[in-house]
């Protein structure tokens, strides 16, 4: 359940991947739906646009109950702002997302790093004023430490977090119990790690077991990587 109101399976896609080859993207997105994933990630920065764009060719219009989650407030190496936090930014960014992805409103839109020279309330702040005109529905953050998540919390609910975090990397331990405690959907990237050798179903079946919050979204480029992947579900 996200945010007490969508309920989705517990592994999910990560979209960073697929936009080296497009048309192998758009078999990779539809093959994970006809396999059962809902849920969705994706960024803004990723592939500079293109893989909201591949997702939006390859499910548009989208099936029902099918969740799709996008992020902003980072740059992709052209603005000068590699880090931007400041509400006039988040609000092209989303703007920009919901032409991509040729949606009304996106279901999840999360804050992908905290920008230093604004106050993490402002930004926040900023997603609440999109929630508000219809534009998002939740809001989560990613790459935040627990007292980031609290002052985030402070503005309004925070239905996910997307931290780095597996098997050899607990890093964000902190952040995952408060999540946790509180009913936070907590989804890893870099799920499966670097240099782990016991296979991805086995790395994603442990992060499963070890939270009932976790939910992987691993990312692949191939439709043959994603089948591997889901050995985790079956």
């Amino acid at each position: 359940m996200l945010g007490g109101e969508l309920e989705i399976h517990r592994v999910g896609l990560g979209a960073m991947r697929i936009v080296d080859d497009r048309a192998e993207g758009v078999r990779v997105v539809r093959r994970a739906v006809e396999l059962g994933v809902d849920f969705i990630d994706t960024a803004d920065i990723y592939g500079a646009g293109r893989s909201e764009e591949i997702i939006a060719e390859a499910l548009h219009p989208y099936p029902d109950g099918v969740v799709i989650a996008t992020k902003g407030g980072l740059g992709w190496g052209l603005q000068e702002r590699i880090r931007d936090g400041r509400p006039e930014h988040l609000r092209e960014a989303c703007e920009a997302s919901l032409r991509r992805l040729k949606l009304e409103r996106i279901d999840l839109y999360q804050l992908h790093r905290h920008d230093p020279e604004v106050p993490i309330e402002e930004s926040i702040g900023a997603l609440v004023e999109l929630r508000r005109e219809g534009k998002i529905r939740m809001i989560g953050v990613s790459n935040v430490s627990r007292s980031q998540l609290r002052r985030a919390q402070a503005v309004t609910e925070i239905v996910s977090v997307q931290n780095q975090y597996n098997r050899g990397l607990a890093t964000s331990e902190d952040v995952l119990d408060l999540c946790t405690e509180e009913g936070i959907a907590f989804m890893p990237w870099e799920p499966l790690g670097e240099g782990l050798t016991r296979g991805p179903a086995y790395e994603i079946r442990w992060l499963l077991d070890r939270s009932p919050v976790i939910l992987p979204i691993p990312g692949t480029s191939s439709v043959e990587h994603l089948e591997e992947n889901m050995g985790a579900v079956a």
